[in-house]
């Protein structure tokens, strides 16, 4: 434990931030969100959520994990307090969870990416119905790209900051030019009638149509679930932040380059298929998997140049969203990570164990619960329940951001007010409470970008009611339109969610008290030194830099020679 980890620049962090907010969720689901909402009409929303949710989220993360200098359970040890340390192993459990299932997924992507170089998609004897029930239902087939993905993901995190740094940059540069080389394609396609209809479609606003609360709320859970806000990827990348790096700027960039990436994507699927299929809108809004691995692929297959542009089409958006999904695991699995070397345990040993596990618990959606639906698609049930239930937990770890926010402020203005230097009461607080949050740690001389208090009416106001509509609208629906919605053994159920959350709340705060027992230390670079005095974990014995121990953990230094490699 001999020095920390960081970034070599601007460009890894921005990269890397990118890299976790760009996922699948920007080339499949986006597409079909756009084509069920109204086209253009949608976009509205999206845009106005990303500035009133996902932006100012990820700002606080940077902001936390910049000064915490740890993962997602040593920022809420030090921010909130010891006894909130399980908030923080929410959003690790609650991100590796996702990892868990979404390790097939990105494997699924993998295998297409295959299908397409090999020329399997294309022919006049290709069903892709078959190709894609074949392959789900093949167990050691869809086991071996889901191990390959995490093999990939070791490799890439393995070395720590500078090795992930590389393989975005790598990664997310060659995503933007074959996004763009497919939607060159697509439009080619969407032209060929003298039209473009599709790219018409994405940019037209039914103005009549904005009152529509469910195109609202489905704008929400887009930007919400897209940027990954909330899911302590921000937190993460910024342990690694140089000392002058501008939080406020990497927030907008990483979040303006999300949705610039989902409007190429959006583009490149709607303008491909509004070119070739008489029903565009009943194909995109089929379903996720339709979509891409049904619809995509006999789409891809009229592509221009016969079947050189076919090959073209096919191999270069599935790579494309197999290195959008790599991406995404990469951050999913350096969270936990990042969580592990935080509590003293060797790089190698925490890459290892989390990428065991992930393959391990990653199995029963691997192969559990594929059945067949009406229309003879095979599909993923296990999945999409592990979808079901962790998916809207990230949102909790979200709102435990927040909370630690309102708790500093709410600390900060008590401490005031004792001085005499603020007023009591309601009205007082407000007057302190998140401003003290956002000079103290956001509007500092790093930042070029100064924020103001629109930011504190966000934090106040916009974001718990966003998120109790967005659960309400969510469980809501449930509840109305599902059979035996209380029942914990029905997949589609509410019950099933509860059960599954209850247990891990009440698991994580009680193992509390014994996570908070072990030493925390923190990864500060060089020059990037920051006093944690004033915050709750400031005071906490066991709370340390890389290369300190605290009395009676000494043994660390030979069991561990250092915390993070070169």
């Amino acid at each position: 434990m001999t020095k920390s980890d960081q970034f070599s620049g601007r460009a890894g962090l921005i990269f890397a931030a990118i890299g976790a907010a760009i996922g699948t969720g920007n080339i499949w689901r986006f597409p079909r969100m756009v084509g069920a909402n109204e086209g253009g009409t949608f976009l509205i929303p999206w845009l106005i959520f990303l500035f009133a949710w996902s932006i100012p989220l990820v700002i606080a993360e940077f902001a936390l994990g910049k000064r915490s200098r740890t993962g997602t359970i040593g920022t809420f040890r030090i921010f909130a307090g010891k006894n909130f340390a399980w908030m923080g192993l929410w959003t690790a459990w609650i991100s590796t969870a996702i990892g868990f299932y979404y390790a097939v997924v990105a494997g699924w992507c993998l295998k297409y990416f295959q299908l397409g170089f090999a020329n399997d998609l294309v022919g006049e004897n290709v069903d892709t119905q078959l190709v894609w029930n074949e392959f789900l239902q093949s167990g050691g087939n869809v086991i071996f790209f889901q191990f390959l993905v995490i093999a990939i993901t070791l490799l890439a995190i393995w070395k720590g900051a500078k090795a992930i740094e590389k393989v975005n940059i790598i990664l997310m540069c060659s995503l933007f030019a074959l996004l763009f080389m497919s939607l060159g394609l697509s439009l080619w396609m969407d032209m060929a009638d003298g039209s473009l209809d599709g790219f018409l479609f994405m940019f037209t606003v039914n103005w009549s149509q904005l009152g529509d609360p469910e195109i609202w709320i489905n704008g929400l859970s887009q930007s919400a679930w897209s940027c990954s806000a909330g899911m302590g990827m921000a937190i993460t990348y910024s342990v690694y932040m140089r000392k002058d790096e501008d939080t406020t700027l990497n927030a907008f960039t990483m979040g303006l380059a999300n949705n610039s990436i989902s409007i190429i994507a959006g583009l490149t699927v709607l303008s491909a298929i509004f070119a070739v299929e008489a029903d565009p809108l009943e194909t995109v809004t089929a379903g996720s998997s339709a979509i891409t691995f049904l619809a995509l692929p006999s789409v891809f297959a009229q592509a221009p140049g016969g079947g050189v542009g076919a090959w073209v089409m096919m191999t270069g958006f599935f790579l494309a969203l197999s290195f959008a999904a790599l991406t995404s695991m990469i951050s999913t699995v350096e969270l936990c990570v990042r969580n592990f070397v935080d509590h003293g345990y060797t790089r190698n040993r925490s890459v290892l164990l989390t990428s065991v596990a992930i393959f391990i618990f990653g199995l029963p959606s691997a192969l559990l619960g594929i059945t067949i639906a009406a229309d003879g698609t095979a599909f993923p049930m296990f999945l999409e329940v592990q979808d079901h239930i962790w998916g809207y937990g990230l949102m909790f770890s979200g709102l435990f951001i927040a909370f630690t926010i309102w708790k500093y402020g709410y600390q900060k203005w008590r401490k005031m007010v004792d001085e005499g230097q603020a007023a009591p009461g309601f009205r007082g607080y407000l007057g302190i409470g998140v401003s003290a949050f956002r000079d103290d740690f956001i509007n500092t001389g790093d930042n070029d970008i100064w924020i103001g208090r629109w930011w504190d009416v966000i934090m106040y106001l916009a974001f718990p009611i966003l998120f109790t509509v967005l659960m309400v609208s969510y469980f809501g629906d449930m509840i109305m339109n599902t059979e035996n919605v209380w029942d914990p053994t029905n997949y589609n159920g509410l019950g099933i969610i509860l059960a599954f959350w209850g247990v891990v709340a009440i698991g994580f705060m009680m193992f509390n008290k014994h996570l908070i027992k072990r030493p925390l230390f923190r990864n500060v670079p060089e020059g990037a030194e920051v006093d944690i005095s004033m915050l709750p974990g400031g005071s906490d014995e066991l709370v340390c830099s890389v290369g300190e121990f605290p009395e009676g953990w000494e043994h660390l230094a030979e069991i561990n020679a250092e915390l993070v490699p070169d």
